[in-house]
């Protein structure tokens, strides 16, 4: 045994027998599937470097590919620790960044010359735009946002315009959709540039119409790795099969029960056919989980168990008993749900657990929130300032400095404040209404020659003979009808009415096909619940000048409010998983028309939630939430009924139903 240890690698040594098995079974296709705090990038990081040292292959015969500039710095960091600097011989990188490199070697392949120009988002859609309007469509009915995010699930998808059929279900007509896809290529390659999707694609045409550049590339690769492999797109799944060819030396890791980015074009199918693709794979699990104590395993398995379609594993957790402390031993032994009357007393009661651990000798930076929608956010920002515990949002911005709030904001300082001039300028243009900047160089100058505010050289504007400026004759005749409904209406009234009245809900419903606009117009729906809790306009806006005013915390020591998206990857001792009900979490977009498909990826998110813990978890949901003006009864998730009694404790406010007991069909 002494002998053998000798001669073993000392990162061979650190690892278990799964782990083992997977570093070392490098021919042919492989597939880790590597459950939530199993040790997925020792694994990868470690079969790199036996592949290296072994010497299967020189550095520079290996691809390994990740999806984030994160993974792709830990890795090699790891790398570079255990290997020195034959790293930087490695073709590691992102999926985009490795195929960049490929097409800066050979760019005439794909007929593009050197030095071309990989455009940023606002790039993008400034070129979009100018086809749109070439194209002699209103960029204010038709989302310049919306049709580059159809465009990219296009190239997502491997489709050249060629090769697209668009669904009966898209804004405007197919032949239309293709021309614009077509044009914007087309003026793409005229600019010498590339977007990010174009990346991928273009890799993709150039293996399919230069065979020998194909070759090439699969020579030079004796072995490649995937990370995240669930996460993978149509197009990245076709680059990868090109390229495996003719050795299939391809190791894939990945855990299809945390396939939870559909939205961004991810295929979960990649991973579920991974046998079928590559006849002959090894399938190796790890299931030994070094994060999560036993009881938040078993509820997590059990709920995500009435998946379907998924490949299997059970986790079981490697973590010591001996490392709890007293008090989380006689604590946290289960899975705590809690049902309360309100969306209100849940932020209540979430906050106040976190002081109470904290008091108890937990790091608020040990403790996260982790929500399904990130509106839900606000409630949770407002009870820790008024605790006085700091805190970070992470992937997003605080709710009142978010765009299409603090869009709102300014409609309702205008009304309450005619000389707002910061907030008017703001509205004056959103939504597009025409008034671009020579209107504001214009209201400025006559502001300035009269002494008064932008509104008042609006006024004084619409009375000159040469002004017939429509719009804004229209917006100042909406703002004078607010200003009387606020003596009127209640302000949550009010705010739904000029929401709608103004355009701007009109304005991010015409941008369905974005990915962020349902979030955006949720966010919305919170800020009328939000006024709703005041009197009169004048007392809410006070309310968020006071709360932006107040650093949500400068030190280290925060607790962290997230969406469950966000957090996949993450781990914290504490986790706190509110808003567990029907058309929350499973999601209203999931339930409507979603299928089975949809369903499956809300219990993975949830699955994710859960396993994001080390010690405890807390779920809750309300009986009770406010939408727009609105109280409505809600229904407890039927997640809480899929994790198994005995690893939850539950607790309810009296007279809050705790939801149904009865067992539910796999699947469903």
């Amino acid at each position: 045994m002494a002998s053998d240890s000798c001669e073993t690698p000392p990162w061979l040594q650190a690892l278990n027998p799964e782990q083992r098995r997977a570093v070392e079974a490098t021919e042919g296709p492989v597939l880790v599937l590597s459950g939530a705090g199993t040790g997925k990038t020792r694994v990868l990081t470690t079969r790199l470097a036996h592949i290296i040292a072994s010497g299967l292959a020189a550095p520079w015969q290996v691809l390994a590919v990740t999806f984030t500039n994160r993974a792709a710095r830990e890795m090699k960091d790891r790398l570079t620790a255990m290997i020195g600097p034959a790293t930087e011989q490695i073709w590691l990188g992102t999926f985009h960044a490795v195929a960049l490199r490929m097409l800066r070697r050979q760019p005439d392949c794909v007929a593009l010359r050197p030095n071309f120009t990989v455009l940023d988002a606002d790039d993008q859609l400034r070129l979009l735009k100018q086809i749109v309007q070439d194209d002699g469509l209103d960029p204010k009915r038709h989302s310049v946002q919306g049709l580059m995010a159809m465009v990219q699930r296009w190239k997502d998808r491997g489709l050249t315009p060629d090769q697209v059929t668009p669904e009966p279900a898209e804004p405007l007509p197919a032949a239309r959709l293709i021309t614009l896809y077509r044009r914007y290529q087309e003026r793409l390659l005229a600019l010498n540039a590339v977007d990010f999707g174009d990346l991928l694609l273009h890799a993709l045409t150039l293996f399919k119409t230069h065979p020998d550049v194909l070759t090439d590339h699969q020579n030079r690769f004796r072995y490649i790795l995937v990370d995240e492999y669930q996460d993978s797109n149509v197009a990245q799944y076709l680059w990868l099969r090109l390229l495996a060819r003719p050795r299939y030396n391809i190791c894939c890791v990945g855990d299809d029960d945390q396939a939870i980015y559909s939205w961004r074009g991810a295929e979960v199918d990649n991973i579920l056919r991974f046998e079928k693709d590559f006849p002959n794979a090894r399938v190796i699990r790890l299931e030994r989980n070094y994060r999560s104590r036993p009881h938040i395993l078993k509820a997590a398995s059990g709920l995500i168990e009435h998946n379907k379609n998924r490949l299997g594993k059970a986790l079981f957790s490697g973590v010591s008993a001996g490392e709890e402390t007293p008090w989380e031993e006689s604590r946290e032994k289960k899975v705590l749900v809690r049902g309360v009357w309100n969306d209100l007393r849940e932020a209540e009661v979430v906050v106040e657990e976190i002081d109470s651990d904290h008091l108890r000798g937990r790091s608020f930076n040990q403790m996260a929130i982790l929500v399904r929608a990130s509106f839900q956010t606000r409630m949770f920002e407002e009870r820790l300032i008024v605790l006085a515990i700091p805190y970070r949002i992470i992937g997003g911005v605080r709710f009142y400095e978010r765009q299409e709030i603090r869009d709102a904001i300014a409609y309702l300082r205008v009304i309450v404040q005619p000389d707002d001039d910061l907030a008017f300028e703001r509205i004056l243009n959103v939504p597009k209404r025409g008034l671009g900047p020579a209107t504001v160089r214009a209201l400025h100058v006559l502001a300035r020659a009269e002494g008064g505010s932008l509104q008042a050289a609006a006024e004084r504007l619409l009375t000159t003979p040469k002004t017939a400026r429509a719009s804004l004759r229209t917006l100042m005749e909406s703002l004078a009808a607010w200003r009387i409904a606020a003596t009127i209406l209640p302000p949550a009234g009010l705010v739904a009415r000029v929401l709608e009245e103004s355009g701007y809900t009109a304005m991010l419903w015409h941008a369905e096909h974005t990915p962020d606009a349902p979030t955006r117009l949720e966010n919305l729906k919170e800020l009328v619940r939000a006024v709703g809790g005041f009197e009169d306009l004048v007392e809410f806006l006070e309310h968020v000048s006071l709360v932006m005013e107040i650093d949500p915390g400068a030190e280290d020591d925060r607790v962290t409010l997230m969406t469950l998206h966000a957090a996949k990857g993450l781990e914290f001792d504490a986790v706190f998983l509110p808003g567990w009900e029907e058309g929350l979490f499973p999601h209203q977009r999931a339930l409507d028309g979603g299928g089975a498909k949809a369903l499956e990826e809300e219990r993975r998110l949830a699955y994710v939630g859960l396993t994001r813990a080390r010690h405890k978890v807390m779920i809750s949901f309300a009986a009770n939430r406010r939408v727009y003006n609105q109280i409505l009864s809600a229904i407890p998730s039927r997640f809480l009924d899929e994790i198994p009694p005995d690893a939850v404790e539950r607790h309810s406010d009296s007279g809050v139903y705790a939801g149904p007991r009865r067992p539910r069909r796999i699947g469903t």
